[in-house]
């Protein structure tokens, strides 16, 4: 790949339903976050291809005692990022409340608290339009089926200006039923473009589907259809759900995702341009996913990044923070981390009924499990001297599999390795445990093709074999995540703390 071309994915793990959006030279994105927190991620590029992570817009999920424990089917669904106004604006529907939005002066914040724009069950994928022709506000929205009964169909509402409430009951603008051969129509993102009202929205669902688009002289219809991408002969299985942006060269660009699995919904950037003839958008190479494509052309100013840059994996936890690449399972408790004057990270054993199974954990402190082959370590001390104590990395999704430190009845700490099925409600033992004399190990996970996992772990005596090869699963809507966690068993009293430090992610 040369210097002037971009190989796809461009974000290599789990950006679920991405939404993009530019501010004069900077381009900003947005991904479902679901029961995660923080949620709502913020990322920045200079070139659609490179991209850091900012932070997150939402500190945590309301009503918190929904989301004290996970739920990794609900929370934030499919947001919408926009500039209006000077302000940026991100709405996103909660499978199980409705339609929400928050708004902030900048993409780094402070964000304002969310408000609930339209409540009710199913209300999914929410797009606002500020319309400058007619300086009217309109949203459109999907409908979730597990929570609502309807699916495959799209709603549209007049909304208030300032984004904080609906002005009409809504109107069914797109009913996919009345299509031949659509089904699981969603994630519409709402456009403005050459006299037309433009709905960018897949179909087909995430993993053998197509992005359509739908257009009309009114907002509330009627609207032609059209399939602008499709897997054809590629390996991009259900080109999915996202969002055009126009550079300031005037170039267009779509973003979209990709579901591959374990790694969850990775991301792709498409060419995209307005056939001159009707007027539609071709993706792509008409309407095929590229796999190699010369780099979005931009306006002079600072130059693009020497080597290519992505948001960033490995964390030395200064001061006992952790990065902005971390969320947690659920809404964070106080107390779960423990701030300090050196580096490293320092986990309150909390205490759980729920320790023999990590996915109905809140305390787990996860990041995205990488799209390539890679190798994940960590050093790990326990400190707590609690009989049951323990504390480990994990790679987490239907099925799960850690390793790490426990503290015996004995007052000795042990290596241990455990795994649970999909349909497992506990662990079991994945390998023999064997004594970490010093309550220390260095933990590596090897990740190769199709995410198999193979645990090694180095206890005082070299980097040792640990069990069999796992097979990351993904977690209902999103891939594998890799976590670290401390816990200690029930009861009273200070359960004590582990420790971790220089947590590294590198390529394989």
């Amino acid at each position: 790949m040369s210097s002037g071309t971009y190989r796809n994915p461009v974000l290599n793990a789990d950006w679920s339903d991405p939404d993009v959006v530019r501010v004069g030279d900077d381009f900003y994105l947005t991904a479902s976050s679901f029961g995660r927190a923080p949620g709502l991620p913020l990322l920045h590029s200079r070139n659609l291809v490179d991209w850091t992570l900012l932070g997150h817009a939402l500190d945590h999920l309301e009503p918190a005692e929904r989301f004290a424990v996970p739920r990794h089917d609900g929370g934030v669904w499919a947001p919408s990022l926009r500039h209006h106004d000077g302000r940026f604006w991100i709405f996103w529907g909660d499978p199980d409340q409705g339609v929400f939005q928050i708004n902030a002066p900048a993409a780094e914040g402070p964000w304002t608290r969310p408000h609930l724009v339209k409540e009710g069950k199913g209300l999914i994928d929410p797009c606002p339009l500020w319309d400058d022709e007619s300086g009217e506000a309109y949203l459109v929205h999907a409908w979730a089926k597990s929570r609502s009964g309807v699916k495959n169909r799209l709603t549209g509402h007049r909304m208030r200006p300032d984004g904080t409430g609906l002005l009409d009951e809504g109107k069914v603008i797109v009913d996919a039923d009345r299509i031949p051969g659509w089904f699981t129509l969603e994630g519409p993102k709402l456009y403005r473009h050459d006299g037309w009202f433009w709905i960018l929205a897949p179909a087909g669902g995430v993993e053998t589907g197509w992005q359509g688009a739908f257009r009309a002289r009114d907002f509330f219809g009627p609207y032609e259809e059209r399939v602008v991408l499709e897997q054809q002969g590629t390996d991009v299985n259900g080109p999915h759900q996202g969002g055009w942006v126009r550079t300031a060269a005037g170039e267009d660009w779509f973003l979209h995702f990709q579901q591959r699995g374990a790694y969850g919904r990775v991301v792709h950037l498409q060419p995209m341009r307005w056939d001159a003839a009707d007027g539609w958008p071709v993706l792509g190479d008409d309407g095929a996913p590229v796999t190699e494509h010369r780099r979005p052309a931009l306006p002079p100013g600072p130059a693009a990044p020497a080597t290519a840059s992505a948001p960033a994996t490995d964390d030395d936890f200064p001061g006992g923070r952790y990065g902005p690449q971390w969320s947690w399972t659920a809404n964070p408790g106080d107390g779960w981390t423990v701030p300090h004057a050196g580096d490293g990270l320092r986990l309150a054993c909390v205490r759980s009924a729920d320790a023999h199974d990590p996915r109905k954990l809140p305390n787990v402190l996860t990041q995205r499990l990488p799209g390539t082959p890679c190798a994940v370590e960590v050093d790990l001390r326990l400190d707590s001297t609690e009989p049951g104590a323990r504390a480990g990395l994990v790679v987490l999704g239907d099925a799960f599999c850690w390793i790490g430190l426990q503290r015996g009845a004995d007052g000795a700490v042990h290596l241990v390795h455990r795994f649970g099925e999909s349909v497992a409600e506990a662990e079991r033992d994945a390998a023999h445990a064997r004594l970490a004399p010093d309550g220390r190990a260095r933990l590596r996970i090897d990740i190769g093709p199709q995410a198999r996992c193979r645990f090694t772990a180095d206890t005082g005596d070299g980097l040792r074999p640990s069990g069999q090869v796992f097979a990351a699963t993904p977690w209902r809507w999103v891939g594998a995540l890799l976590g670290l966690f401390a816990l200690a068993p029930p009861g009273g009293g200070e359960p004590g703390t582990a420790g971790g430090t220089r947590f590294r992610i590198t390529a394989s």
